[in-house]
């Protein structure tokens, strides 16, 4: 008899089993569909906010690995500033575990920029979050993971770098710590290099980092050699007002701008303001030329005796107790007729020469460090007369500068830039002299430096012309004796001017080599013969001693003078 065993009820209902195994996969099949649709939304969010979310306060945007500031460029894209990947060291001091008096000497040892006290009451603030370093080497880094506190805190951040540490310093400016620009060319593109539509372009300066190198070399070996407070110096493409160099000593480092004292983040190019003394001469004798007050270079003014003004005199520094012609009270840089000049022009004329010039306003230039001239409140004939030789006046190297470039390049002034200028782009400026003042200007200036006390400036080859400027400093009490501010401006090739070169010491002391003196004709008229000798052929200037000035309609103006002495 065959026995019936009883299946269960689960296999013996196939429909049953079926409903089951189908209920199952749907239940799978929609939880998996639903960590896709979380997984999806998620991955979504995080595209969104890489591709048009606000940026993180710190490190990079999103997935686009995009710096959060663009890169700062000189004119031949070598790079000044630049974002990196850098360490920073934290604590949380709320979550700290260890004795904060065991840690906080560790903590003075490895950074000694805080004191023991300092990162003890740091340790105990109880603060969700405090920076201890920015900037830090990943040998600290190790350092302070090996103390084994697990409230530390380090992070990756994007920093500034600038890897030509203090070239251009003052052009540049700096950052802070939230990747903002404080000062320079940083504050100015603030926008151009955060914005996420421009900031992937370098952003291109006029700057030449190799004339640059050589200015802030040849200008801190004469600030060491003269033992000099400061010294400044810039060169200028006088046809575009493209700064290719500019140098303000003492310097400071923008990787470690905290390092540095405030008067070493001072530009002093564009923010400090000076008497210039007689490399005012020139521009000067221009206004009177183009005023038709000067219609000859033959015509000679008394220079045997000082010009009164009331109870003072106007002297010369070393008289010639003859009478010049315009060539050479240039030459000679006769405070006398420079002023009998200036006495005959009016106080109307000089003054239109200052404000046609900027000398009444700040800096044309890009950069937001500016100085104010120290302009004169009170126009008598006693001011007429002192400015007309840089007395009683003070500007900045750069309102110089400019004045320069339009003395020289056929007389239109423009705006000076620290921005790489396209072609189609350069400003028209506005005319200031005539052409034929600016070319009667060239060969003056090169006969300074050939037969003036500008010789020392020249450097073979470059055709060099400019003029010395030796004015007392202004202190407690009055002006001082012993105490200088010596420039040197000067362009060059004279035969077709293309960069105006100036060079200035502040107080420089005298040498054995200068035999005591402290003139800028043995101090600053060196630095610019230097720089032009070294940059020159960088910037397409041959040397050729072939070429030069056509001073011959100048030259028997002076010899016949020497033949009278």
């Amino acid at each position: 008899m065959t026995t019936l065993i009883a299946r269960p009820h689960r296999v013996r209902d196939t429909g049953t089993r079926h409903q089951w195994l189908s209920t199952a996969y749907l239940r799978l099949m929609m939880l998996m569909l639903m960590f896709l649709g979380i997984g999806t939304l998620i991955g979504g969010r995080l595209l969104w906010l890489g591709a048009f979310g606000d940026p993180p306060r710190r490190g990079y945007i999103g997935s686009t690995f995009v710096p959060a500031r663009g890169d700062i460029v000189d004119r031949n894209g070598v790079p000044l500033a630049r974002t990196i990947d850098a360490w920073s060291v934290g604590v949380h001091p709320d979550r700290l575990l260890g004795d904060p008096e065991d840690l906080a000497p560790q903590l003075a040892r490895l950074m000694p920029e805080k004191s023991e006290a300092e990162y003890l009451a740091i340790l105990r603030s109880g603060k969700s979050f405090t920076y201890l370093r920015r900037r830090a080497l990943p040998e600290l880094v190790s350092a302070v993971n090996a103390l084994g506190e697990p409230a530390m805190a380090f992070a990756r951040e994007p920093e500034r770098l600038y890897p030509q540490t203090t070239l251009a310093a003052h052009v540049l400016g700096y950052t802070d710590f939230d990747g903002h620009g404080v000062i320079g060319m940083e504050k100015v593109l603030d926008k151009v290099l955060t914005d996420p539509a421009t900031r992937s372009t370098p952003a291109m300066l006029s700057i030449d980092s190799r004339v640059q190198a050589a200015m802030e070399s040849e200008l801190y070996a004469a600030m060491t050699r003269h033992s000099a407070l400061g010294a400044t110096g810039l060169v200028l493409d006088v046809d575009t007002g493209e700064v290719l160099a500019l140098a303000s000593l003492p310097v400071f480092n923008p990787n470690k701008f905290g390092n540095s004292p405030d008067e070493a983040r001072r530009n002093n190019v564009t923010q400090s303001v000076y008497e210039l003394g007689s490399t005012f001469k020139p521009l000067t004798i221009a206004q009177a030329i183009d005023g038709g007050v000067v219609n000859s270079m033959a015509k000679r003014y008394d220079a045997t005796a000082p010009v009164a003004i009331g109870r003072f005199r106007i002297k010369d520094d070393h008289p010639s107790g003859r009478w010049l012609n315009v060539p050479e009270t240039l030459i000679h840089s006769s405070n006398i007729v420079t002023a009998r000049i200036a006495d005959e022009m009016g106080q109307a004329r000089m003054e239109d020469l200052f404000h046609k010039l900027g000398f009444a306003a700040a800096p044309a230039i890009d950069l937001r460090e500016k100085g104010f001239p120290l302009y004169p409140r009170n126009w008598g004939r006693a001011t007429t007369l002192t400015t007309a030789y840089g007395h009683g006046i003070a500007v900045t190297p750069l309102h110089l500068a400019s004045a320069y470039a339009a003395l020289v390049n056929g007389g239109v002034l423009r705006p000076a830039t620290v921005l790489k200028l396209d072609k189609d782009h350069v400003p028209k400026g506005r005319r200031v002299f005539t052409e034929s003042t600016s070319a009667r200007m060239r060969q003056l200036l090169r006969m300074v430096v050939m037969d003036g006390t500008g010789r020392k400036g020249d450097a073979v080859g470059f055709r060099v012309g400019g003029k010395t400027g030796t004015a007392e400093k202004p202190g407690i009490g009055g002006y001082s004796k012993r105490v200088n501010v010596s420039t040197f401006a000067a362009a060059f090739p004279m035969d077709r001017p293309r960069y105006v070169v100036i060079a200035m010491l502040d107080a420089p002391k005298g040498t054995a080599e200068t035999f005591g003196l402290t003139t800028a004709a043995w101090t600053a008229a060196p630095v610019v013969s230097k720089v032009i000798a070294r940059t020159g052929p960088m910037l397409g200037v041959i040397p050729d001693e072939k070429k030069d000035v056509d001073v011959s309609d100048l030259t028997p103006l002076i010899w016949k003078a020497k033949g009278e002495e």
